[in-house]
């Protein structure tokens, strides 16, 4: 329930504006310190499901994420997308458009551009790493007897 809490205040408050500056930078701190390690995780299994999805080596992905994964602005979502456009083979990044105002976000891998069949290898990729974040999770929960 704290996870989700903090999860939620960020995306209600965790932005600059005048109203919410202090209160707003706080929460989004919080955010980052909680998904530190889940984001972490989250890049490794897509590197461990790789070679079964896509036939990309466990290695040239983690190299990504080393590489590239602290050059998002946020401190988490970058290397779970270093992993995925590694794993993929593409490209994510460039120039984006988040409620009317334009941001230009560093090249995150090494591939082409992204095209409409990579979103059906992203989601069965996505489906491995949930899988392997569920198993991981009843395997913890059965070594700590949690």
């Amino acid at each position: 329930m704290a996870y989700r809490a903090v999860n939620t205040l960020d995306a209600m408050v965790g932005y600059r504006s005048a109203r919410y500056l202090r209160f707003g930078w706080a929460a989004a701190r919080m955010d980052d310190v909680a998904n530190w390690i889940p984001a972490r995780v989250t890049a490794a299994l897509t590197a461990a499901c790789a070679p079964l999805v896509t036939g990309t080596g466990p290695v040239s992905v983690l190299n990504v994420v080393r590489r590239d994964g602290g050059r998002h602005p946020s401190p988490n979502a970058g290397r779970c997308e270093a992993a995925f456009a590694a794993a993929l083979g593409v490209c994510l990044g460039g120039t984006n458009v988040y409620g009317g105002v334009t941001e230009t976000r560093p090249d995150l891998g090494d591939g082409r551009a992204p095209e409409p069949e990579d979103i059906r290898r992203a989601v069965l990729l996505s489906r491995a790493v949930t899988v392997s974040a569920t198993a991981l999770a009843v395997l913890i929960a059965l070594l700590t007897g949690g």
